[in-house]
């Protein structure tokens, strides 16, 4: 008997079909591609090794033996030095902020006056941010001598491409309408500007200027090692001469000031702004604990008996042609004067150091003349190439393994994703943790274990680029719509096959973003590491301004190339994944 098999007929095709993809998205996946490649290629050539890393575990002991016991420095000494350096740090963010307005006017497109001018703003926020900032100290120390103001400078010229970047985003998104309202009645642009933009920013600009002073705070510590007064230069002195009794307790005075200070940071947002703290430090988890940490934004919500009578006292006191002094004209007045007080204490702190600005015009001569005309002898061609290569690949491997290891804490981070809240808050607390080293530190430690050289570089930018990165992807991760994610629960799709078909497509675009936001900074740190023994241009360009300042233009316009080009590269993508 022939068994009567009946062929299987496919599917009927229902007419549908995927849409192919666009030219963009093409284009785009190929570069990431390549740029997936440069960083494999990158990590192959840093010479970082499993037997490296295994002797710098050996090598842990033996330097534990040489720092213990520590040799603390005197009370007065710590707070001398603790308060020389923020005052560093307040009078180039004080500085910084005075520029960027001027500039970020200029840059956003709501306000600019012309299309030139608008070219104008933009490329001065992308050249001052390109420079790195231990280097214009280099700069400024020929001009105006070591000391407090060389570090003022270069923290405020190079702060100056972040606030204006971010000033002119936050006045490109204020609404028209009271702009457009005074434009009606007459006013000129200057009075558009102070009278209805401006009010709409400062929020976002006190918010920008803060976070900005934590970060000077951090790059406060690589001025020390090329001569800017302060908290680093002592650390840079016991590292140099091999006291590590005396360089511990420096490293951690300087860990325990940045997280102080990111303490009193949050805290002046939440009093001053009444804006929520996010947790994305240890201290912004602080501040949060703190009593009425959640309750600053309902005080003023819905109206009470007693909060009428105060508006009835508040309009008797406008009536008499009296401005009242409400919650927010006190907040103000405390802000305005309480800076005021702060920076001109700062500016007689750092003016107590030995730069200033006597001979500035003679020395700028001087200093002009021994930079241009920037020159690079032939000789030294190929290990300039030889050492922005290693730089640019310390970036890139230093990136590929930060992704690797945010994808992993950033995803069990995510409050949508991670299996249980236990996970989530182990996640959470590791990824705060790491944002609270700062990456000179991290880069002495790796150094120490493993040498000098690339290895200690791309071991530091990587672990701290988990802490910045693992926490942008857990909050892009959190942002993205549940609708898709609830579909496929409710078809009985498992957890695994929600994130890969719902959640992790929607986020792949942020996720992309962030990885070229790191990238781009990478470059910039990389070159910084450089001075202090990460391998690279750093190097190179620390020995130039000591010994022939030619050559150190030469190579920072080297560095300067590199910096546009992956910064445009960057942005080419983000706008061809948007």
């Amino acid at each position: 008997m022939t068994a009567i098999i009946t062929p299987v007929r496919p599917a009927a095709r229902t007419g549908a079909k995927l849409p192919l993809p666009s030219r963009n998205a093409l284009t785009a996946g190929a570069l990431l591609l390549a740029l997936l490649a440069v960083g494999l290629w990158s990590l192959s050539g840093v010479g970082l090794s499993w037997q490296q890393i295994a002797r710098g575990v050996d090598y842990a002991g033996s330097f534990l033996a040489r720092a213990v016991p520590f040799v603390w420095p005197s009370i007065p000494e710590i707070l001398w030095l603790s308060a020389l350096t923020l005052a560093i740090v307040f009078c180039g963010t004080a500085m910084a902020a005075i520029i960027s307005i001027p500039v970020a006017y200029l840059a956003a497109r709501n306000t600019t006056p012309t299309r030139w001018g608008g070219a104008l703003g933009r490329f001065l926020g992308v050249a001052t941010r390109a420079a790195p900032d231990a280097i214009m100290a280099m700069i400024f120390a020929m001009v105006i001598g070591q000391g407090a103001l060389a570090g003022v400078l270069a923290l405020g010229i190079h702060s100056v491409g972040m606030i204006s970047k971010l000033t002119a985003d936050a006045i490109e998104q204020v609404p028209d309408g009271p702009r457009l309202a005074l434009r009606a009645a007459g006013a000129t642009k200057s009075q558009e500007f102070w009278g209805a933009v401006w009010p709409q920013v400062l929020p976002a600009f006190i918010a920008i200027v803060l976070h900005r002073a934590d970060i000077n705070l951090r790059v406060s510590v690589i001025l020390g090692f090329v001569g800017v007064a302060g908290l680093g230069q002592q650390l840079s002195i016991a590292m140099q001469t091999l006291n590590y009794r005396e360089a511990l307790p420096f490293a951690i005075i300087i860990f325990v000031l940045c997280v102080a200070f990111e303490i009193v940071s949050a805290l002046i947002r939440r009093f001053l702004l009444g804006a929520p703290v996010a947790r994305r430090t240890l201290a912004h988890r602080f501040v949060r604990a703190l009593p009425g940490a959640e309750a600053g934004a309902g005080q003023d919500a819905g109206p009470s008996g007693k909060s009428a009578a105060k508006g009835r006292s508040l309009g008797r006191a406008a009536g008499a042609g009296r401005v009242p002094w409400t919650a927010d004209r006190l907040k103000s007045s405390a802000l305005v004067w309480g800076t005021a007080t702060l920076i001109g204490v700062s500016i007689a702190l750092a003016a107590t150091q030995e730069s200033s600005f006597a001979n500035f015009w003679k020395n700028l001569g001087i200093a002009a003349a021994r930079l241009w005309p920037p020159a690079l002898p032939p000789e030294k061609w190929e290990a300039t190439a030889v050492a922005l290569t290693e730089t640019v690949q310390i970036a890139f491997a230093a990136t590929l393994l930060a992704l690797a290891g945010s994808l992993i804490l950033g995803v069990f981070s995510a409050r949508n994703v991670a299996p249980n809240p236990a996970v989530r808050g182990a996640s959470r607390f590791v990824l705060v943790v790491i944002r609270g080293l700062p990456e000179l530190l991290l880069a002495l430690f790796f150094i120490i274990l493993t040498g000098l050289g690339p290895g200690a570089a791309v071991l530091a930018l990587a672990i701290g680029g988990v802490g910045l990165l693992g926490k942008l992807f857990a909050d892009s991760i959190e942002e993205v719509d549940r609708g898709p994610e609830g579909a496929l629960k409710a078809v009985g799709a498992t957890r695994t096959q929600v994130f890969s078909a719902a959640t992790f497509p929607q986020a792949t675009p942020a996720l992309v973003g962030h990885t070229l936001y790191l990238l781009d900074t990478n470059i910039r740190s990389a070159t910084v590491l450089g001075i202090v023994g990460g391998g690279g241009i750093g190097y190179m360009l620390s020995s130039a301004a000591r010994i022939n300042q030619h050559e150190l233009l030469a190579l920072l316009l080297c560095v300067l190339v590199i910096v546009f080009a992956v910064e445009g590269l960057a942005s080419w993508i983000r706008r061809l994944i948007a």
